[in-house]
């Protein structure tokens, strides 16, 4: 299974009154964890879309365990529990500065043929990368 870990701290604007971070923000972090993940394995989302392909959200799940607070260097291990075909599932784990697991997330995505909207298997250059970590 793949998995990367990705570091991110908490901003000012991206908390709430009480100075935990907004529950709307999570799904931005999970944008940030995947991206760097992909970036890791040496797919940048950037040049998966001039290619043609783009990956929408199709589920967004939430589990908020423990607040995340300003300035905290959040750490969120992403992984891919299977090998994808015509869909990809990230999930997220985020732990504060002191080890314990404050939040847990989950998305799915589609791969989509930018020109006919149309779902495709995952890119050929892709599978080549993540293959390895299935076998």
């Amino acid at each position: 299974m793949f998995s990367t870990e990705v570091k991110v701290r908490v901003r000012y604007a991206e908390t709430d009154q009480m100075g935990y971070v907004y529950y709307g923000n999570y799904p931005t972090y999970y944008e940030v964890a995947r991206v760097e993940a992909m970036r890791s394995f040496g797919m940048k989302y950037k040049d998966l879309e001039a290619s043609g392909v783009m990956m929408p959200v199709l589920e967004n799940h939430s589990y908020y365990l423990l607040p995340g607070k300003y300035d905290e260097e959040l750490t969120i291990k992403v992984s891919i529990p299977e090998l994808p075909k015509v869909k990809i599932k990230f999930l997220y784990d985020f732990y504060n500065e002191e080890g314990k697991l404050i939040h847990k997330g989950e998305t799915i995505l589609a791969f989509i043929n930018m020109e006919t909207g149309r779902p495709v298997r995952m890119p050929k250059e892709m599978e080549e990368v993540l293959s390895p970590f299935y076998q």
